[in-house]
């Protein structure tokens, strides 16, 4: 199930919104993390840039064949053996991954969806203890050049709530500024003791 309003723009054009691998250290991403998913993966801008910054694996998940082929084809171009791009509808079947397996979780552009909290408690079981969610979303102002339509488009305090009701705590410094479109922030899953 796709999400709503989910059409990709040309990927020239997306990648000029974009310079991944310092939005990715913004976001806490660190060499360290062993295991890494990100729900909707597209051209592989993000999982791509991340698989160059970690030494563990990157399972880039998208629900279009196009998408899942150009990011595995790109994976290969560039060298990198710690992708594995999934065909799967994570939206109306979840991950199909192991309950607390995972480092680190990309939800970029896409809780819009009709039923954010879904993905979100996605997100929190395959997370293990301490594991981290980050979150990108569009600027909640209408003038950007993409974007889901304004009723629909979260803003910061919207996916905050969605994902503290998940069981996440927001880490500092909350609302991180991605120019010129979007903002970010940073989740953790507690500990067991926390």
């Amino acid at each position: 199930m796709k999400t709503r309003e989910s059409g990709m723009p040309e990927e020239e054009m997306w990648a000029e919104f974009f310079t991944p691998e310092a939005i990715l250290e913004k976001l806490g991403l660190t060499p360290g993390v062993r295991s890494l998913v990100d729900f909707g993966c597209g051209y592989g801008t993000f999982a791509l840039a991340a698989a160059r910054i970690i030494a563990g694996k990157v399972q880039a998940i998208d629900i279009e064949p196009e998408m899942v082929a150009a990011t595995r084809n790109k994976a290969e171009a560039e060298g990198l053996d710690n992708v594995e791009a999934i065909l799967r509808d994570f939206v109306g079947e979840g991950t199909d991954l192991t309950d607390q397996s995972v480092d680190y979780v990309m939800l970029f552009n896409i809780l819009h969806a009709e039923d954010p909290d879904h993905l979100l408690k996605e997100a929190f079981r395959i997370l293990r203890p301490g594991g981290l969610l980050a979150v990108i979303h569009w600027n909640f102002d209408p003038t950007t050049p993409r974007g889901p339509s304004m009723t629909i488009r979260p803003k910061p305090e919207q996916c905050r709530a969605w994902a503290e009701d998940a069981g996440f705590h927001l880490r500092s410094p909350g609302v991180i500024e991605l120019p010129p479109y979007h903002y970010g922030l940073v989740f953790e899953r507690p500990t067991e003791w926390s």
